[in-house]
């Protein structure tokens, strides 16, 4: 399939490493991502905030962009912009808010049988990755297991919801990271908090909201047995990573001391994909100990392998 690609604005920014590991799993996985010419904001939080009106037609010419690339669909890495567009997209399906957003636009968005927008269907990058490549043909593709360490997924509050109109894994219980993160050979604890909100953008103006929030996902983390928590979120991975001495001065804990990875520089580690691709340095906690620790537990399998190919070998001359 080909694929209209909408980084979002975090993706040329403090996601970075997101953006750089999503395309580089992309490649590995055979999907043609064609960024879409002069995207602009998909209308997220300081927009739908405002009016619906004014996010629905700033996504909605993403979609029409999107649609001169001649692609299959719309993919993003960012739940925040793949749930933002495929509301808008949802949204007008209804004539009367259709034509209250095209009065926005610089032309009209075309029109189905029914008189609501025709656009691109939209998903997320994992929605498409899950959906379209499969978990199998992730663990095919692996060539350095992660072996020996345990983590926990964390989805936040958008990735399957709502519902109705995200149409992706179970809204209150999802598993698509886990069965990612098991395909790839690691241990995935049972986790109560996975979609459980991280305070979000309340950080601009109250860091104790995402303090206290964001410290409760890991204060429940570490007691699970947690050595890293996995997400699919710029903004998630921004108060769980960047702000984590924040969360835990907050909560009155002690430091977690607890790598936050996106779920893609993990598969790139796994795939054996270039250190470039995956931009770990770019992350606040450090995760070299458990690298190690991978590290250790791959080494000491294929030593054991090329000891029992030489037991083998002895025993057969």
């Amino acid at each position: 399939m080909k694929y209209a690609y909408y980084p979002g604005c975090s993706g040329h920014g403090s996601s970075v490493e997101y953006e750089a590991s999503t395309r580089a799993v992309c490649n590995a996985l055979d999907m043609d991502l064609v960024e879409i010419a002069d995207w602009n904001c998909c209308g997220s939080t300081p927009g739908h905030s405002i009016s619906h009106e004014l996010s629905g037609a700033l996504a909605a010419r993403n979609l029409l962009q999107a649609s001169k690339t001649g692609a299959d669909c719309v993919i993003s890495p960012c739940p925040s912009c793949s749930s933002n567009l495929k509301i808008a997209r949802w949204r007008m399906q209804n004539p009367e808010f259709k034509a209250e957003v095209d009065s926005l636009l610089d032309a009209p968005t075309p029109a189905n049988a029914e008189g609501g927008a025709d656009l691109m269907e939209t998903y997320s990058v994992l929605q498409a990755i899950v959906e379209n490549v499969g978990v199998d043909a992730i663990n095919r593709r692996v060539t350095y297991p992660l072996e020996g360490i345990k983590v926990v997924t964390y989805y936040g509050c958008l990735l399957s919801r709502p519902a109705h109109v995200a149409k992706f894994d179970d809204p209150n219980n999802p598993v698509s990271l886990d069965n990612i993160l098991k395909a790839l050979g690691a241990e995935v604890l049972p986790f109560a908090l996975k979609t459980e909100c991280c305070g979000a953008a309340m950080g601009i103006p109250d860091v104790n909201i995402p303090g206290q929030l964001s410290g409760r996902i890991l204060e429940t983390a570490k007691a699970a047995g947690a050595e890293a928590v996995v997400t699919a979120c710029p903004l998630c991975h921004m108060n769980l990573d960047l702000r984590q001495r924040q969360a835990a001065r907050i909560t009155k804990n002690k430091p977690f001391e607890l790598p936050v990875f996106y779920y893609t520089q993990l598969i790139a580690l796994a795939f054996g994909l270039p250190e470039e691709s995956m931009r770990l340095d770019k992350l606040a906690v450090n995760p070299q100990p458990l690298l190690d620790k991978i590290a250790e537990r791959r080494a000491a399998r294929v030593q054991a392998a090329h000891d029992e190919a030489r037991k083998a070998a002895g025993v057969a001359s």
